[in-house]
């Protein structure tokens, strides 16, 4: 595991490679996109538990901060689904600068960070081989409002007061407290981004196999890839339907699972 610093001096990135044992030829390579906010911390142990595993596989692996999030540089107000796609392409070619050479590279994007993915991919040099996209955002609408139900729980439960506005308030807009969500700003032109998003307007044809992973309630993925399916029948994508206990938005309580083992086993499964 080999901690890093890429991308241009204006827009720095940190990242963490996970390379193959040294004398284990590399075989393939995996860009592992982070969630957005709070979820990103919430899988920050479901990564690296990807990494280690598939490093030990013969698969270099490349996580990293997007700008404005971790430890790379900015700040909240920075974020950008479209700069992102950038530092995607970024981390991309790092990867395959720093393990030598021309080898199939998948992207691996959970929740927001699989829209940073699909943005990405077409832009992609060299080509991306594969994404695999976990819970993806395919409603942005639907997302800001969980999102926003989400804040309200947690003020509700660290406070242990709970102020009836809050509710009245998301009660007469979904919406209403979509600038913030546990922590995490969400400034207005990253949330017109994700208004953006809709099931039903999959945008150009997918330029690299697509496997999409979601569970069996999710019906904005099951409408986004039939559209793509209709859309462009020659790139329709594959959807795995899977439910998990990972719960994206909760804390780390004893009783939630930081990675299901069912989970991990699947993404593995799909990666390799």
């Amino acid at each position: 595991m080999k901690p890093l610093y890429f991308g241009t001096r204006e827009r720095r990135l940190f990242g963490v490679l996970h390379a193959p044992d040294e004398g284990q030829p590399v075989r393939a390579g995996v860009v592992l996109v982070p969630p957005f906010g709070h979820e990103a911390v919430r899988g920050h142990r479901f990564y690296r538990l990807l990494a280690e595993r598939l490093s030990r596989e013969g698969v270099a692996v490349l996580r990293f901060d997007l700008y404005g999030t971790g430890d790379s540089g900015g700040d909240d107000e920075d974020a950008d689904l479209q700069a992102w796609a950038a530092d995607l392409g970024q981390a991309h070619r790092e990867l395959l600068r720093r393990t030598g050479g021309d080898r199939p590279v998948t992207w691996f994007g959970a929740r927001l960070g699989a829209s940073v993915a699909l943005r990405a991919a077409p832009l992609a040099f060299p080509h991306v081989h594969r994404l695999v996209l976990w819970d993806p955002v395919f409603d942005g609408r639907g997302y800001l409002a969980q999102l926003g139900l989400a804040q309200a729980d947690e003020l509700e439960l660290a406070y242990c007061m709970p102020d009836p506005a809050w509710r009245r308030a998301i009660d007469r807009d979904p919406l209403a407290l979509s600038s913030e969500c546990l922590g995490y700003a969400i400034p207005d032109p990253l949330r017109e981004q994700m208004l953006a998003l809709v099931p039903d307007a999959p945008g150009a044809a997918p330029n690299c196999a697509v496997t999409v992973i979601a569970g069996t309630a999710d019906a904005a993925a099951v409408r986004w890839c039939e559209a793509v399916a209709a859309a462009h029948p020659g790139a329709a994508p594959q959807l795995r339907p899977f439910d998990h206990s990972l719960v994206w938005t909760s804390n780390p309580f004893a009783n939630n699972e930081m990675a299901p083992a069912p989970a991990l086993q699947k993404i593995l499964g799909e990666l390799r």
